[in-house]
């Protein structure tokens, strides 16, 4: 339960969100949802395959952050906002 909780606030945050940098941060709160139902899953039935799937998720966390921070820098130098409805704008 908690673990989908997380992953609601998470998704909340993000489409309520306008700045990237808070969205950013939701998209976190989301991936940790499924992270720790995986640990959890994986504890319960004593596989370490659920401690696997965490390291999965980190690193794909990891590379939506890499991702995600360049994108804002880059909004950022050519528009000065960090509104993501900005970013229809750098199409061209």
């Amino acid at each position: 339960i908690l673990a989908a909780g997380l992953f609601a606030v998470g998704v909340f945050g993000v489409l309520a969100r306008r700045g990237i940098l808070f969205q950013l941060v939701a998209l976190e709160v989301a991936l940790s949802g499924p992270a720790l139902a995986f640990v959890a899953a994986g504890a319960y039935h004593a596989d370490p395959q659920g401690q696997g799937m965490f390291i999965l998720v980190l690193t794909l966390a990891a590379a939506e952050v890499a991702v995600g921070l360049a994108l804002f820098l880059r909004l950022r130098r050519l528009t000065g906002t960090d509104d993501s409805d900005a970013i229809s704008g750098l199409k061209g």
